[in-house]
């Protein structure tokens, strides 16, 4: 981007406007095979803005700049201007030399009074560019650059140099977008997502980790809008589709979070993402299940419908598996929203149904009726589980308020032994206490433990 007059030409320009003979000629730059500056751009003189003499002496200018004497190049540039103090392209050419000089500063000033002069001059934007650039200010320098080009579009290796800078802006943007929410600066890493994004709309990176900020800002709707931004630009990207889950299931819509992980694992398996949907899975099971089941664990008391729920939901594959009476006859659960799991629950004889085919659905549990059907369940279990059955067979609990005569004493000692229940702080049992929601959770919990079997 540099130009070198004709030496012959210059000379003789010189000499006329300075009306000496040959022997005052000024001083010619040395001849030099490699320009020292070559990323500048020639400040180009438009029209006839000025005489050739002057003209002459901006040539100069340039050619001793290039030459690597900056000093010189700016008495040529000065003697220009004080011919013609209007003449912008020689204070582009003190803007470059004072570049060579690595006083950016002056520079820029120097590159402002040439644009003043001229405001689309393109010698000048390149020049304030590479200044701005220098000083620190890199979206000014863009700026200044991308108007250089629009001025001049020849201007062709100023282009490589635009699309650096802009991804050198975004990765300066996203880097401090990232670090702002790891500060927990939810906002300032929202709008430096919001300014990359507007700067570089195809990229889908930059919707995934907006939704992400978004997501913990509470704003849901925005967030999903954004992940599935991410996912229609790169659905081969598996982690577009687990943000978009994240988001369903943070809106407890958890089919379309199921089908979202699901994607997400078609492209990539991944074994914590596949247990999270177990997890997801169970999840909307329990969302799914009527109200006085989901109300279970922060009950201070359950009924025996409540707990036939419990055992039939969380062990329902080791009931089936379990030899099962057909004769059952139960009439008063007729309606009960838990009616399909006492049902099984007594079919395996888990549960008791009372000799009057009463089964009290809304009769309070006691730690008798947990103890007794969590000791049929063991059983079940121990068909399988040797260190069960042996902890069956030598189970002799001690119980303040249960002797070993005692018809529940059996029941009460094999789910202490087995860590399902536990006795009081005293010692005792108290196979009468009402169960809580709390304790027939732990129970059936450590159950499904035991059974091998991932709890729900």
């Amino acid at each position: 981007m540099t130009r070198r007059a004709p030496l012959v030409a210059i000379v003789v320009a010189l000499v006329a406007v300075a009306g000496c003979a040959a022997n005052h000629a000024p001083a010619l730059p040395p001849p030099t095979a490699t320009p020292h500056f070559p990323d500048f751009v020639f400040p180009a003189i438009p029209g006839q803005i000025a005489n050739p003499a002057i003209g002459a002496l901006h040539e100069l200018g340039w050619q001793w700049l290039q030459a690597g004497d900056a000093k010189a190049a700016e008495r040529n540039f000065t003697a220009a201007l004080r011919q013609s103090p209007g003449f912008y392209p020689s204070e582009a050419g003190l803007g470059y030399a004072a570049l060579a000089r690595r006083d950016n500063k002056e520079a820029a000033s120097h590159f402002d009074r040439a644009l003043a002069a001229s405001p689309s001059y393109a010698p000048a934007l390149a020049g304030r560019g590479e200044a701005l650039l220098a000083l620190g200010q890199r979206d000014q320098a863009l700026t200044s650059f991308e108007a250089a080009v629009a001025a001049n579009p020849q201007l062709s290796a100023l282009r490589s140099r635009i699309e650096v800078l802009r991804f050198r802006g975004l990765q300066d943007d996203v880097d401090a977008a990232r670090k702002a929410a790891e500060a927990g600066r939810l906002q300032d890493a929202r709008t430096l997502y919001e300014r990359t994004i507007a700067a570089s709309p195809d990229s889908p990176f930059l919707y995934r980790e907006l939704a992400i900020v978004e997501k913990r800002e509470g704003n849901l709707p925005r967030a999903l809008e954004h992940a599935e931004k991410a996912a229609a630009l790169n659905a081969a990207e598996p982690r577009n589709f687990t943000t978009i889950g994240e988001i369903y299931e943070a809106q407890s819509e958890y089919g379309k979070a199921l089908d979202a992980y699901a994607s997400a694992i078609a492209l990539e398996p991944s074994e914590a993402l596949e247990s999270k949907v177990d997890d997801l899975r169970a999840r909307a099971a329990f969302a799914a299940m009527p109200q006085e089941y989901r109300g279970i664990e922060s009950s201070p008391t359950v009924t025996r419908a409540q707990l036939a729920a419990l055992f039939g939901v969380r062990l329902e594959d080791l009931l089936k598996r379990a030899p099962r009476s057909n004769s059952i006859v139960i009439t008063d659960t007729r309606g009960s929203w838990a009616a399909p799991w006492i049902l099984s629950t007594a079919r395996a004889g888990i549960m008791e149904v009372y000799p009057n085919h009463t089964f009290l659905p809304n009769a309070v549990a006691r730690r008798g009726d947990l103890a007794q059907a969590a000791s049929q369940v063991l059983s079940l279990i121990a068909a399988s589980n040797p260190r069960v059955a042996a902890s069956l067979k030598n189970a002799r609990g001690r119980f303040a308020d249960i002797s070993p005569g005692h018809l529940s004493y059996h029941a009460a000692s094999v789910v202490v032994e087995t860590g399902v229940m536990t006795p009081t702080a005293d010692g005792s049992f108290q196979l009468s206490r009402p169960v809580t929601g709390q304790e027939a959770v732990a129970a059936v919990n450590k159950l499904v433990e035991l059974s091998g079997r991932q709890s729900r």
